[in-house]
């Protein structure tokens, strides 16, 4: 971005503060017409990003150029002109009537224009595979077999990208305008308001005195913040910086250190409640409620986390690795007490979301609580009083929150502190919040435009169809292969563009095959939403490893295998959940808390067998048996999680009773442990004064 100064910098500030009050103004309110939100959002999104992003490297840095403002008048006009002409736009019959001269060209500028601003924001990659599936349609003829088709005429492309809603304007940004934007929003709130920081505190006061603590406080407190960030990479420049330099001064090592970083910030994507911007797509493609797909999520989220605590737990024992020192680490009680009530906000996302309300009327709430918790400090405790009572005497929900609230500012500015603590968080905090969610947003909105031009080509031209058929001849009508191919499909897609893009891409071209095969549709979808994120710690291209091994000074390859050991049950829990479907909690209740137990021991299972510990060294036997067993106990079924716990009975005996030669306690690091809590004190401190 470019670092602009003056009035420019005021403008774009405007600029993206009223992108951020129309949203939640709409949010309250409800959207107007389909393509007119989708047009005011992308306007606003197009403006900020050609003006805010230069075109390369050589452009100018500290203020705009021409070609910029070139690009967004032309931006403007091609989506004005939709707007000018809207009857016409509405009432014509797509791909009969024929193309006006100012409808071509305006359609190709707005086109090539949503490829430039996507290679902006987010490279180059998605606008390639955006080109390609272009130039599919248009040079259809002139393919080899099985690709060959008969074409589509450049007014027929561009009827369809530009002059209906299956095209740029397509699901794809109806997701960004209705649903990312308004969370995004949720979670600069909550980073402003300090919850950042609550995340940190609350990881060191759990996990930071057992051994190997600060890879532990790593990862809850990424998974913590990666919930309400929804990027892997955001999350490790944000939290990496302070966790991995504090795991290398008490004896981690530095690939290490920065592999559980990346890994920990990834997995925010999958946590929910609030998970990343692929997951909201996914709920518009099923036609299901968010609240849904976050209930899906949650088993294999969990696993993930679970399974890289005890990795960090086995690495640490193994390597001999202590905890910090209570005494020096924050109390879990006074954490709670004194930042406690900054969890409120997600709290109340999840109760709406539970009790029947749409996700962007949840997020339009959470953030109102977000905005103003840090100002009502405490009091904001009483909030969760205020949804206890909606819970046992039921009402008029958003009556009794908004009363609430009225009572609760009430309270506060009855108060000299209150009354001067007012003026801070209206002149600094709201519209540095408003500022942030919008320009959070904007990569997302471009990646979703120009998906939508994926999306428009693959169902104007019917390829979903004719890859279908490929993957299944690819596959022999097979379900393992099937999966495989889709894997690798994910995680290549997945190194060169964000999560988000490629997901839609896949749910377009893969998710058909594995639904023909009799995969359920969350199933496949989840399947392929995994392996999009999974593809941020898989060499090569592993974006989330890159930004973790630049903070940790170490070698990209050591950092990257390392971060596959540490996140392995990511890629082995989307085979096991299109096997069996209770561990996307489909099922009896009593299936899915068998699952839960039986799986929760795999993981650990697993995370022991690549890491040399169980209670205590293993030899390379027992590995292989916990890694036999870890494969077992994942998997939901009653044979497999008997015979699962027989070979895990099996390594805890002979890890009792059994007097072998083991490998010996490397102790490395032991006694650079003392002292880091004070380390920490002082990052928290300085973390704190850069939140403001």
């Amino acid at each position: 971005m470019r670092g602009l100064t003056g009035w420019m910098r005021t403008l774009l500030r405007y600029l993206a503060i009223g992108m951020s009050v129309y949203h939640l103004y709409v949010g309250a309110s409800g959207p107007p017409e389909a393509l007119i939100f989708r047009g005011i959002h992308l306007s606003f999104a197009v403006t900020l990003i050609f003006l805010w992003y230069p075109f390369g490297a050589r452009s100018p840095q500290a203020r705009t150029a021409v070609l910029d403002w070139a690009c967004v008048l032309l931006s403007l006009a091609s989506i004005g002109y939709l707007f000018l002409r809207y009857e016409y736009v509405m009432t014509r019959l797509a791909y009969v009537t024929p193309l006006e001269r100012w409808d071509l060209l305006l359609g190709i500028a707005l086109t090539l224009l949503m490829l430039e601003a996507a290679r902006r924001t987010i490279g180059p990659a998605l606008p390639i595979t955006a080109l390609v599936f272009l130039a599919y349609a248009l040079l259809g003829p002139y393919l080899p077999p099985p690709l060959r088709h008969r074409g589509f005429s450049l007014e027929l492309v561009i009827d369809q990208l530009y002059l209906t809603t299956d095209g740029i304007f397509g699901i794809p940004l109806a997701v960004s305008a209705t649903y990312v934007i308004l969370f995004v929003l949720f979670g600069a709130f909550l980073e402003k308001s300090g919850t950042g920081q609550l995340f940190m505190d609350f990881a060191s006061a759990l996990a930071g005195h057992t051994p190997g603590g600060p890879g532990k406080v790593s990862c809850i407190s990424s998974g913590l913040f990666g919930t309400i960030s929804g990027s892997a990479v955001a999350n490790v420049m944000v939290d990496g910086w302070l966790t991995i330099p504090l795991m290398k001064r008490t004896g981690f090592r530095a690939h290490f250190a920065a592999a559980v970083e990346a890994v920990a910030s990834t997995g925010g994507q999958i946590m929910p409640p609030v998970m990343g911007a692929a997951a909201f797509v996914m709920a518009e493609f099923l036609g299901l409620p968010y609240i849904t797909i976050a209930k899906h999520a949650a088993i294999p989220a969990i696993l993930y986390y679970l399974a890289l605590y005890f990795a960090i737990h086995f690495e640490a024992q193994r390597t001999g690795l202590r905890g910090l020192p209570r005494e020096e680490l924050p109390s879990l009680r006074t954490v709670v007490i004194d930042k406690g009530h900054l969890f409120v906000p997600m709290f109340i996302i999840v109760y709406l979301m539970l009790v029947g309300y749409t996700a962007p009327m949840a997020a339009l709430w959470g953030t109102l609580a977000a905005a103003l918790s840090t100002w009502v400090g405490r009091l904001g405790w009483l909030y969760l009083l205020v949804l206890l009572v909606e819970f046992i005497l039921p009402g008029n929900i958003m009556l009794v929150l908004g009363l609430g609230w009225v009572v609760l500012a009430g309270v506060r500015l009855s108060t000299p502190e209150g009354r001067a603590g007012l003026r801070p968080v209206l002149t600094k905090l709201f519209p540095d919040a408003l500022e942030d969610g919008a320009r959070n947003t904007l990569a997302v909105a471009a990646a979703c435009a120009c998906a939508g031009i994926v999306i428009g080509v693959i169902a104007l031209t019917g390829t979903g169809l004719q890859f279908t058929s490929l993957v299944l001849a690819a596959a022999k009508d097979s379900l393992i292969p099937a999966l495989v191919l889709t894997m690798i499909a994910g995680i290549i897609l997945g190194m060169g563009m964000p999560t988000t893009p490629a997901y839609i891409v896949q749910a377009a071209l893969l998710i058909p095959a594995l639904i023909k095969l009799g995969v359920l549709p969350i199933a496949a979808h989840m399947f392929v939403f995994y392996f999009a994120i999974i593809s941020a710690i898989t060499p090569p291209v592993a974006m989330a490893v890159y930004a973790a091994a630049g903070i940790g000074k170490t070698n990209l390859w050591a950092t990257g295998l390392a971060a596959m050991r540490l996140g392995a049950t990511g890629f082995i829990v989307p085979f096991m959940f299109v096997s069996g479907t209770s561990l996307l909690f489909v099922g009896s209740w009593l299936d899915v808390i068998t699952t839960i137990v039986f799986s929760s021991l795999g993981v650990i299972c697993l995370s022991a067998a690549l890491h040399g510990w169980l209670t205590k060294p293993t030899v390379w036997w027992e590995r292989v048996l916990l890694g036999s067993a870890a494969f077992l106990l994942i998997k939901p079924g009653l044979l497999t999680d008997a015979l699962g716990l027989v070979l895990l009975g099996m390594v805890v005996a002979s890890q009792k009773f059994l007097d072998i030669a083991r490998p010996p306690i490397e102790a490395k690091g032991m006694a650079e442990a003392r002292g880091s809590a004070v380390e920490l004190d002082a990052a928290r401190i300085e973390r704190a004064k850069q939140e403001g």
